[in-house]
């Protein structure tokens, strides 16, 4: 692997995304959709009392932003994840690009890194543009005003703030490791549409088992349960154990599905 062919191929990866609709309807709902939100919850009488947070929305502009990391965290994040992930190794099946992608310029392992490398960065981007989104929306929309945290204790506005920001950087492990996932499906299936598509069905199915009250051990190795560990932030004092726990374990799906994905490709006639 050569540094200088990496870059070569995350440029060349995030011009072809820059010129996708698909990257902006994403990005874009990842910006419009808080606002959204928000003002729905301004104009309308009724909460969203059944989601964490739900009860607070119209009484702190923090809470607009943990109700839709805890929606986001549930069922977005799997989609945004994969939107790029599931996609970016199936689409040179798709056009039968991969003759004049692994040239002498750029070795598989560059192609590789450089393709992994945009799909973590779109991610990143894509939970980044809808955690500051979801943030500037309850502040502009609902207001600043301190947030009632789960132990029952009152975040004035700087630390109500670090926490929501820390909630949202603690969903980023999960969503790499969802990435990871997409990654693996879009090399071993050679369909965009199962790269994308599989990853969302797992975390709703994990989702589930996680909801119906499953054993521990199974709950215990699921990605989606990351997703969660946030809520400990909230409390006080804070406990970290979860957060590190899921950390961990995205961190296991992360190494894994990249492992067996990069074997795939290495191995992979070009000629197919």
């Amino acid at each position: 692997m050569r540094v200088r062919g990496v870059i070569a191929v995350v440029g060349v990866e995030w011009f072809k995304l820059a010129a996708q609709l698909k990257t902006r309807v994403v990005l874009g709902a990842c910006v419009a959709g808080p606002f959204l939100f928000a003002a729905t919850i301004r104009l309308q009488n009724s909460l969203p009392e059944d989601t964490l947070f739900g009860r607070a929305v119209k009484e702190s502009g923090f809470a607009v932003s943990l109700v839709i990391l805890g929606f986001a965290a549930l069922w977005a994040c799997p989609a945004l994840t994969s939107a790029i992930g599931g996609d970016v190794f199936a689409a040179e099946d798709r056009h039968r690009t991969w003759k004049t992608v692994l040239t002498r310029s750029c070795s598989r392992a560059d192609v590789f890194v450089g393709k992994v490398l945009t799909a973590l960065g779109f991610s990143s981007l894509a939970v980044t543009l809808l955690a500051v989104s979801s943030v500037a929306a309850g502040l502009l929309l609902i207001g600043s005003q301190p947030l009632i945290g789960l132990s029952g204790v009152l975040l004035e506005r700087d630390q109500a703030l670090m926490r929501v920001a820390l909630a949202w950087v603690s969903v980023l492990p999960p969503a790499f490791g969802f990435t990871a996932l997409a990654v693996l499906l879009s090399v071993a299936t050679r369909s965009s549409a199962a790269g994308i598509g599989l990853p969302v069905v797992a975390g709703l199915i994990m989702q589930l088992l996680a909801l119906v009250d499953g054993p521990e051990p199974v709950r215990q190795i699921l990605i989606s349960s990351a997703f969660g560990a946030w809520h400990g932030l909230l409390t006080a004092p804070p406990f970290y154990r979860p957060l590190v726990y899921g950390t961990v374990v995205s961190g296991i799906y992360f190494v894994v599905c990249l492992a067996i994905s990069y074997a795939i490709v290495r191995r992979r006639d070009i000629g197919e």
